[in-house]
C-alpha cells in the first residue's frame, strides 16, 4: 500500500503489529480547519479507524487513550499534545509543520504512543510524560523504541537565548544541541534534543531524523519557510500510529 507520493513510514525495527506513517504535502493539509480533508484520511491512507486528534497547544499533557470514549473525542478533539494507547484499532494522531513528531511502541508490540515535540514541548518534557504514561499503561519492564519524523533542521531554526535557557536549566549537556550564529542568536538541533532526552529515558533505539521540514520544498509543509516574509498559513502534516487488530 506505500504510496511514496503521499507518506513515508518510519524507518525503524517496527515493533510486531505497530503500523505507523507520515503524511507528506502531495496527501494534502490536516490542519485543524481542513475537516474535509481530515474525513477522507482513513481512505486514503488505509486505516483502521478515524484518527483521535488532538488540540495541540505546545504543552506536556498525554492523552490516554485507553481511558476515553473514542468516538466521542474524534468529534471534540482533547486538549493534548501527545497521546498513548494499548488499544487495536485506536489511531493516535500528531500534527506538524517543523515541530518534531515523536513516535513511540513498545519493543513487543503491546501498546503505541505520539507525542507533539516543538522547542517548548520537548524542553517541558513532552517527551518523558508520554514515555512515562507508555510505561504506566504497559505495566512491566518492556523496551521502548521511538522514531524522529519530520521536522525543521538545525541549519534553519533560528532560535533566542531564551530557548537555550530552557533546556539547559534541567540538562547542561543540553549546550551540544546549540550553535551561535553571526546574529547573535542560535542554531537548534530538535532531533538532537529529542535523542539526548530518549537516552536519558534509557531508549536507545531511536531511527529517523534525516529530513528537514524546510529544504525539502516538495515534501513537506514548514511553517516557517512558508510563512516568512508574511506568507500565507502553512498546512499541516499528520503522524499517525496504531497497533493492528486482533
Amino acid at each position: 500500500m506505500n504510496d511514496a507520493r503521499r507518506y513515508l513510514e518510519p524507518t525503524w525495527r517496527r515493533p510486531p503489529g505497530v503500523h505507523a506513517l507520515c503524511t507528506l504535502k502531495a496527501a494534502g493539509s490536516f490542519a485543524p480547519g481542513e475537516t474535509g480533508q481530515r474525513a477522507r484520511l482513513v481512505e486514503m491512507m488505509g486505516l483502521p479507524g478515524s484518527p483521535v486528534w488532538l488540540r495541540q497547544v505546545h504543552g506536556i499533557e498525554v492523552a490516554d487513550l485507553d481511558a476515553v470514549d473514542v468516538p466521542e473525542r474524534i468529534a471534540e478533539p482533547l486538549v493534548a499534545d501527545a497521546a498513548v494507547t494499548s488499544r487495536p484499532g485506536v489511531v493516535c494522531a500528531i500534527q506538524t509543520a517543523d515541530c518534531l513528531p515523536v513516535l513511540l511502541a513498545a519493543a513487543d508490540g503491546s501498546a503505541v504512543g505520539a507525542a507533539h515535540a516543538g522547542w517548548r514541548g520537548l524542553a517541558g518534557g513532552v517527551v518523558e510524560a508520554t514515555a512515562a504514561a507508555l510505561r504506566a499503561r504497559i505495566g512491566a519492564p518492556v523496551r521502548l523504541t521511538a522514531w524522529l519524523g519530520p521536522a525543521i533542521s538545525a541549519a534553519h531554526f533560528e532560535v533566542g537565548d531564551e530557548v537555550r535557557e530552557a533546556f539547559l536549566a534541567t540538562d547542561p549537556a543540553a549546550a551540544e544541541a546549540f550553535v551561535p550564529n553571526e546574529r547573535g542568536r542560535w542554531q537548534c538541533d530538535l532531533y538532537r534534543l529529542a535523542r539526548n532526552r530518549l537516552a536519558r529515558l534509557g531508549i536507545t533505539e531511536v531511527a529517523g531524523g534525516e529530513h528537514c521540514t524546510w529544504t525539502e520544498v516538495s515534501r513537506f509543509h514548514s511553517h516557517r519557510r512558508d510563512t516568512a516574509g508574511g506568507g500565507a498559513a502553512t498546512g499541516r502534516m499528520v503522524t499517525l500510529i496504531w497497533r493492528a487488530g486482533a
